[in-house]
């Protein structure tokens, strides 16, 4: 993807001097950011790099403590939110904010001022629709959200910022949830708003989409420039290097043959969801998978096709409907979570502070959430306190989990040292299958690197283990078989050496499926 045009010389918006402190924490140290009218510019960083708090900055949540922004000439102090918009600064968030039951052209006026009292709704949807098409899209500005796929409900977001009449655009991890294809759009719409004098930035962990769609690239480290270089006088290693100080070698499976025996079996599994009181939606339909012992499936798909629900299923979190699953020859269908936690089963869920972790108590209490009642961590009906300290202790040793003191509560620590601590807690358990949802979501480069030895070293060690990932790069590096699941089927199977990106990005979206599985 080439660039079209030179980018401007023209600033678009300037932040100068960025301070802004916590209590215990600098987030960002005398941070300088110059983005251009007519580039994209990309801002790169590890996790608690102050990425998110320069950026709730500019969109004015929050205040600086030090520092200046500059928008065009004039010096610009954004007390809220809208100060932002009404200065044309535009953001589209990882997560929409859209109001799922509103209609396209209801979701893109919420929030404005004028009118007041009654909205001409047929003269904004043909306004929506005339801005949809200018930049090569066609949605229809009547149609309900949740009719809308995740691609088309991100050109929702984008055509909401651009409604307001933003000119500094600001996009966080916009790639995570769509697929090649839809990324590939992305991109070149971003090159296209370039063109006509729009100023991006681009936030994300993707180092190849980064290279291909920016022109400068901003790098932050614990909460100060490192450096601002142009993307022909860079490469991905470099940027690596001023994002970690260092070098990170990737981390990427070899092809092997799979020989062990199957420990999962999913036989044409429906799992529903009751919508409301005469709606019942199913997530999972008639799906069918094997998993063998010391073999990595990647389960590709788009947010939303059953993927959390298939997860949840096994686990023991979700009812079935129909369908079978069986681990190691017993059908484990439907057992109760306990049961199947017993049977040798780690589940590693998406939702790290909802689902894996209790964010308000300690250490000490969320390793031992599923040992609390095997020994050595109990004795009869009372628990063990030296052996429950030592065991956090060792874990926090062997797995590097940075953690001030051990019993305070784990919302304080950092995301990749909450990922750490679910994995130490559910490697330790010796599964024979493991479940593991999102695994580096929201991780930088160096503690998915991390992440990713954790689960090769469960592999070697003879563990099935069923990955879900958005992150095609990741089901690519780290698969030895990948599946591709839409609708909650299974659309296709291939080996990690005969996948054919486009391919899998078809059929993720549902355009196409591998004949043998119809």
């Amino acid at each position: 993807m080439k660039s079209d045009s030179c980018p401007s010389s023209q600033i678009a918006v300037e932040m100068r001097g960025i301070t802004k402190r916590f209590p215990g924490v600098l987030a960002n140290d005398s941070v300088n950011l110059e983005v251009r009218a007519g580039e994209v510019h990309a801002l790169l960083g590890e996790n608690g790099a102050g990425k998110t708090t320069l950026m709730n900055i500019l969109s004015g949540l929050y205040l600086p403590d030090e520092g200046n922004i500059i928008v065009g000439e004039e010096s610009i102090a954004f007390g809220s939110p809208q100060d932002a918009i009404a200065a044309g600064i535009g953001v589209v968030h990882q997560h929409f904010r859209l109001v799922d039951v509103f209609s396209v052209a209801e979701n893109i006026t919420i929030g404005l001022s004028q009118p007041r009292f009654r909205l001409d709704m047929a003269t904004i949807e043909k306004e929506v629709a005339e801005l949809a098409s200018r930049h090569g899209w066609q949605i229809d500005p009547s149609a309900p959200i949740w009719q809308l796929s995740v691609g088309e409900q991100q050109r929702v977001e984008i055509l909401k910022a651009l409604y307001r009449g933003a000119r500094v655009l600001v996009l966080d991890e916009p790639t995570a949830v769509l697929t090649p294809q839809e990324a590939q759009q992305l991109g070149h719409t971003l090159r296209q708003m370039a063109a006509g004098g729009k100023a991006v930035i681009y936030i994300s962990h993707k180092l190849d989409e980064v290279m291909e769609v920016a022109d400068r690239i901003s790098v932050l480290r614990a909460g100060r420039n490192v450096a601002t270089v142009e993307k022909a006088n860079t490469n991905k290693q470099e940027l690596t290097r001023l994002m970690v100080g260092r070098d990170v070698p990737a981390v990427e499976g070899e092809s092997r043959e799979i020989t062990g025996e199957v420990v999962l079996t999913i036989n044409n599994l429906n799992v529903s969801t009751q919508v409301d009181r005469s709606v019942r939606l199913f997530p999972v339909c008639n799906l069918n998978l094997k998993l063998r012992r010391g073999e990595i499936i990647g389960l590709a798909g788009v947010s939303g096709n059953g993927q959390r629900e298939l997860a949840e299923a096994i686990a023991g979190m979700k009812s079935v409907e129909s369908g079978e699953i069986w681990l190691d020859g017993q059908e484990i269908t439907n057992w109760h979570p306990s049961r199947i936690i017993a049977a040798g089963v780690s589940f590693i869920p998406e939702d790290r502070l909802g689902t894996g972790l209790i964010p308000a108590l300690n250490l000490y209490d969320n390793v031992i959430l599923k040992s609390y009642r095997q020994p050595p961590i109990s004795r009869g009906q009372l628990l063990s306190i030296s052996n429950i300290r030592e065991n956090a202790e060792r874990l926090v040793r062997e797995f590097t989990i940075k953690v001030t003191r051990l019993n305070d509560p784990v919302w304080k620590l950092s995301g990749g040292n909450l990922q750490r601590l679910l994995l130490a807690r559910e490697i330790t358990s010796q599964p024979r299958l493991m479940i593991a949802v999102q695994p580096t979501r929201g991780l930088d480069v160096q503690a998915a690197a991390e992440v990713h030895r954790l689960l090769f070293k469960q592999r070697d060690e003879g563990a099935a283990i069923l990955m879900i990932s958005e992150d095609l790069d990741e089901i690519l590096a780290l698969s030895d078989t990948i599946a591709v699941i839409c609708d909650g089927q299974i659309m296709g199977i291939v080996d990690r050496d005969q996948a054919d990106i486009e391919e899998i990005g078809l059929m993720m979206c549902g355009s196409y499926k591998m004949e043998e599985l119809a």
